[in-house]
């Protein structure tokens, strides 16, 4: 290969450090692509149930209609906030952790980024568990080991040529799910729609029977799949061609896709035999061979996760070649895949809400409504304390309507409602209010920054 064509190639993929610049080559279809892929997971077939059952580890508190709903609503919601996300990245090309530079500082960007690290790392594991697991009950059972081994080499590979791996997305994978996702959709249609009025709320007061706080609680359990991807969505439309078709992209495919899913996964739900999570795909005609599309897919989740993982080390380490760290984050996470086994889908959920949803509202009040423009990510920008406590003041608020299921973490604000003498209301989303106080907070602080410039200007021309 000439050196020329080398150098073709790699300005057509991710740089290897932050002193490069990022390439603006992605397409809206390549991003419709990608987003559309990581909407449809296993996670959305397994973890319906917390739409259903959204604060109880029994049965099911609220019907599939309210379900279908509640998944509707949160997942709309989220998906405009997973566009507004996406477009900091396509203006400024800087990746997401980078882009906090400027919301708070160089040196106070490292905490949100070390969250971020945490979280990402917990959900790579978590989808080589869903993986291995998936393909135990394929396949009847066989070496485990091996399928969360192979799971973890692939998204190794799929890391290290991330721009590749989405136009190999909107090649050929995104046709696949389009059809398995057809198939289940008739192979249930077929056998007669669900009770949709089956397991009703307590109360029989909110939507379709169910109960206004189980409904709003299951809202932001369905918001809080999309707001994991919030923090990372930077990392890949930074190399979009355009604003546009960044927020089209995230906003539209993702949610189109995980509605399809999320209620798909609801209508299995109503089928399952017991004889595994998976068993009404697999009990259809060609079933396997359909479930084996989303198994195989399911490796994009992993590389999504793996990927931002490495852009999010760089925050803290620039020159550190990405590669480097997919790997050494590939094994990481196949290790930790083969030891762990991670039961709390929910209380894991409800954490990351909490932390990214007020950290989006803070953005989008200084990003879009202060900045103008003017966004520091140099590796010196100055700490910006306000924007700081903007963050944990929506943090707060969503703690204090829903503390989660979290141990300690979940004791501690429960002990703060009863100090306050707090009590929920039914209306009370804790996704939207801690947005909307973060957003609020970070203004406010954005607005006494720019009249105290504007007094120091006017000082120094007077």
């Amino acid at each position: 290969m000439s050196s020329s064509t080398l150098h073709n190639s790699e300005r057509h993929e991710a740089p290897f450090t932050l002193d490069e610049p990022a390439p603006k080559v992605l397409s809206f279809w390549d991003q419709s692509a990608f987003w559309a892929n990581l909407g449809v997971s296993l996670i959305a077939f397994s973890g319906a149930y917390t739409v259903l059952a959204p604060n109880s580890d029994g049965a099911p508190q609220i019907s599939i209609s309210a379900g279908i709903l509640a998944m509707i609503v949160g997942t709309v919601v989220g998906g405009l906030m997973l566009g507004l996300a996406a477009i900091p990245g396509a203006k400024t090309g800087k990746p997401a952790m980078v882009l906090l530079r400027g919301l708070f500082g160089a040196k106070l960007s490292y905490l949100p980024t070390v969250l971020n690290i945490a979280q990402l790392i917990g959900w790579g594991t978590f989808e080589l568990i869903v993986i291995g697991d998936a393909a135990d009950e394929l396949f009847g059972g066989g070496p485990h080991w091996l399928y969360v081994v192979a799971a973890g080499v692939l998204t190794t590979a799929l890391t290290i040529w991330p721009l590749g791996s989405v136009r190999l997305l909107r090649r050929f994978v995104t046709v696949g799910v389009v059809i398995a996702l057809i198939w289940f959709y008739i192979q249930f249609f077929r056998t007669g729609l669900p009770d949709l009025s089956a397991n009703p709320g307590p109360h029989g007061s909110g939507p379709f029977g169910a109960d206004w706080n189980l409904f709003w609680i299951a809202t932001d359990a369905a918001l809080a799949v999309s707001i994991s991807w919030v923090p990372v969505a930077a990392d890949y439309t930074r190399h979009s061609r355009s604003t546009g078709s960044a927020f089209g992209a995230a906003s539209g495919a993702y949610a189109i896709t995980q509605i399809v899913a999320y209620t798909l996964g609801l209508f299995a739900l109503a089928r399952a035999t017991g004889d595994g999570q998976y068993s009404p795909f697999l009990q259809v005609s060609l079933g396997g061979l359909f479930f084996f599309v989303f198994v195989l897919r399911e490796a994009d989740q992993s590389f999504a996760n793996v990927y931002s993982t490495a852009v999010s080390i760089q925050n803290l380490a620039p020159r550190i070649d990405r590669r480097i760290l997919s790997i050494g984050l590939g094994v990481l996470i196949t290790v930790l895949a083969l030891q762990l086994n991670m039961a709390n889908y929910f209380g894991f959920l409800g954490l990351i809400g909490s932390v990214f949803v007020p950290l989006l509202g803070v953005l989008v009040a200084d990003f879009f409504l202060r900045a103008k423009g003017d966004w520091n990510t140099a590796d010196d920008a100055p700490p910006r304390w306000g924007m700081i406590v903007a963050w944990l003041a929506g943090l707060s608020v969503y703690q204090l309507i829903n503390p989660g299921d979290a141990g300690v973490w979940t004791t501690f604000w429960v002990d703060v409602q009863e100090k306050l003498h707090f009590t929920k209301q039914a209306w009370m989303s804790a996704s939207l209010l801690s947005f909307l106080a973060a957003l609020v907070v970070a203004w406010a602080f954005g607005r006494i920054s720019t009249l105290r410039r504007a007094r120091v200007t006017d000082g120094v021309s007077g």
